[in-house]
């Protein structure tokens, strides 16, 4: 890949904006964050509640038609991650990872949901405690909806997050992590709102991937996932609170995230997807803008930091039918 030396450091800007000297607001931040909490309000007051206070329990064995060992799956983070407004586990993405993975491993997938609805990057630690116990193999984490909209500083959500990879990373468990979604998708935040936690939530998720990846872990990109079959799908793709996705959009989260899953413990049947490599900050920068794409650390010339800092591979994978999916 070729990129210009005021590419990289606008990446840089991007991507460690929350980690250097980003923590605070401004006083506009400040200002725009006491428009956003009323924005937040009167649309919680136009939307409604979404369906109970979680997510169905989906903690157990799937795949259990397939013989030997199960694999230890673990799904850590706030409301996405245990798929509230869902009514039956079969619906929430732990469960169609958990199918998914047996599917393409051809052996049963033992559930964790150590996820909580309204958790910020803060709530992680105790979570990595309870998954722990299981022993996961694979930790998949959704996160840092809430640091946004609770107004959490950017550096204190990044090095809470960053510490429950390492956590992990050090117990042997591989972490896939989908970053921050972008909030200026959701419909009942209005603008100029709107564009400002579009900023946020992007420069969050950058942020995100410069750590997790420094963490040994890796990330896949959630940008405006559900943001154009929103547009054109508002309500397949969104529950009834036009906030949390609807079945369908869980499901698309989850199928998004799979194929990392899979590589992550060499199980991906498909060809070497597209691969671009490049400074983390660069690469940060670029997957924000594109839903989907992986970032894992990687080694160039037999080194694994660079001249503009470490080396990361962007990974654009093909995806198929979701395996088990009609």
């Amino acid at each position: 890949m070729i990129w210009t030396p005021g590419a990289v450091r606008a990446a840089r800007r991007i991507a460690t904006a929350a980690v250097v000297g980003g923590g605070g607001l401004t006083a506009l931040g400040a200002a725009a964050y006491g428009l956003l909490f009323a924005e937040a309000l009167l649309a919680r007051r136009i939307v409604g509640q979404p369906h109970g206070l979680d997510g169905p329990p989906s903690d157990g064995l799937y795949g259990a038609d397939f013989p030997g060992q199960p694999i230890r799956l673990a799904m850590l983070g706030d409301s996405t991650s245990v798929g509230l407004g869902t009514t039956t586990p079969a619906h929430t993405p732990g469960v169609s990872i958990a199918n998914g993975l047996a599917a393409v491993a051809e052996r049963p997938v033992r559930l964790t949901v150590a996820g909580q609805s309204g958790a910020a990057s803060a709530d992680l630690a105790v979570q990595v405690d309870r998954a722990l116990q299981a022993h996961p193999e694979i930790a998949v984490i959704f996160i840092g909806a809430n640091d946004v909209t609770t107004q959490t500083p950017p550096a204190q959500a990044v090095r809470h997050l960053q510490k429950a990879v390492r956590r992990l990373r050090e117990e042997g468990c591989e972490v896939v992590v989908g970053t921050c979604p972008d909030l200026g998708t959701v419909r009942p935040i209005a603008q100029p709102l709107r564009w400002v936690t579009r900023r946020w939530s992007r420069q969050l998720a950058a942020a995100q991937t410069v750590a997790v990846v420094e963490a040994g872990g890796r990330t896949v990109a959630f940008a405006d996932l559900l943001g154009p079959e929103f547009m054109t799908y508002p309500a397949e793709m969104f529950g009834p609170d036009r906030f949390h996705p609807s079945d369908r959009g869980y499901l698309q989260a989850a199928y998004t995230v799979l194929p990392s899953v899979c590589a992550a413990l060499g199980l991906w049947p498909e060809p070497e997807p597209e691969r671009v490599e490049g400074s983390q900050y660069l690469l940060a920068a670029m997957a924000v803008e594109e839903p989907g794409t992986e970032v894992t650390a990687t080694r160039v010339a037999g080194r694994a930091v660079g001249p503009h800092g470490r080396w990361a591979a962007l990974l654009r994978r093909r995806h198929g039918p979701m395996p088990g999916s009609a």
